[in-house]
């Protein structure tokens, strides 16, 4: 029977996929079996297994951290979202079918079944679940029916560490915040805080930590400094859909479509020194590249729409008459 772990975060971006990664390398390193754990995951950008089935790409990295080989129960639910209102459900790998915000929300309990089933097929096999949690662990209007953070939690009898991003400020208020905001019995499942990114001489933040463990009586596990750690990004808040400036010899231009999805098929092209990737959304960055990428889409017609009222389409059929290759 294996020992959890849940890493729960103030936000979305704040850290939580590295710092399970982090853990599951090293819990590997000091000789226990391991492995990564997301009951629900919602991104655009997803891995196929070696048996076909279809999973988010950080539990992957972190069965990579962990030495193992990546498997749907790792992420017994994926959501990829096709409308602003809507996401296709991907149920231990296989689709289920589109459901709206709503309707998912109405029988998302009903998946509890398969939640466990997958998270007890690892709890027999490991001796360690790095559990992670999704967005806000103080999603107050979500918390009736939540599955994937504190609802987890309580399902796997798991103790928490809470991770605050430094880096975007206003971390007091991010991990104050959020353990305030929770009921008793859930903070009582707080064991520890984590401030990730932190950037500089952390003893000069030594007063910080003070704060945060006198006010909410949680010990701060540990000050985590900002890494420049190319990783493949989940969902559209990566950064590196917010570069479109051309810095290398030859000039990538990748159209940022509303729906844009596995993305990180392009992060192949960035490992070479000269090559530069970046992703435009509206004519006038576009310019002129060397290539033009029309990515995957969620939802095409959608973006083929885009395309067009946008003015993307007559810009790039201008390039392409131009002879750069689309």
């Amino acid at each position: 029977m294996a020992k959890p772990i849940m890493i729960q975060g103030t936000m979305s971006n704040a850290g939580k996929s590295i710092i399970a990664a982090a853990l599951c390398r090293i819990f590997r390193q000091d000789g226990y079996s391991v492995a990564p754990f997301k009951s629900q995951n919602m991104a655009l950008n997803s891995y196929i297994t070696a048996d076909g089935l279809e999973m988010g790409r950080a539990q992957v990295m972190q069965a990579e951290a962990a030495g193992i080989e990546p498997s749907v129960m790792m992420n017994p639910i994926l959501l990829k979202p096709t409308t602003d209102v809507g996401s296709q459900v991907i149920v231990n790998g296989e689709v289920r079918g589109n459901m709206s915000a709503a309707e998912y929300f109405r029988h998302k309990k009903e998946l509890i079944p398969e939640i466990m089933k997958a998270y007890n097929t690892l709890d027999k096999q490991y001796d360690i679940i790095v559990i992670e949690g999704a967005g806000s662990a103080a999603e107050l209007n979500l918390k009736s029916d939540d599955i994937v953070n504190m609802g987890m939690a309580r399902l796997a009898k798991s103790p928490v560490l809470l991770v605050g991003d430094i880096d975007r400020g206003g971390v007091f208020a991010q991990l104050l915040g959020t353990i305030m905001l929770l009921e008793k019995h859930e903070q009582d499942m707080i064991k520890g805080m984590i401030v990730n990114k932190f950037r500089g001489d952390k003893t000069i933040f030594k007063s910080g930590v003070d704060i945060l463990e006198n006010h909410s009586g949680k010990r701060v596990a540990g000050v985590v400094p900002y890494i420049n750690c190319d990783i493949e990004d989940e969902d559209s808040l990566s950064s590196k859909l917010e570069n479109n400036t051309a810095n290398g010899i030859i000039d990538i231009a990748v159209i940022h479509l509303p729906r844009i999805s596995n993305f990180t098929d392009f992060d192949v092209f960035r490992q070479y020194d000269g090559v530069s990737v970046r992703y435009v959304s509206n004519p006038s960055q576009l310019k002129t590249p060397d290539m033009i990428i029309i990515p995957g889409t969620k939802s095409t017609i959608h973006d083929r729409k885009w395309l067009a009222e946008s003015g993307m389409e007559i810009a790039i059929k201008r390039l392409a008459e131009k002879g750069v290759p689309v």
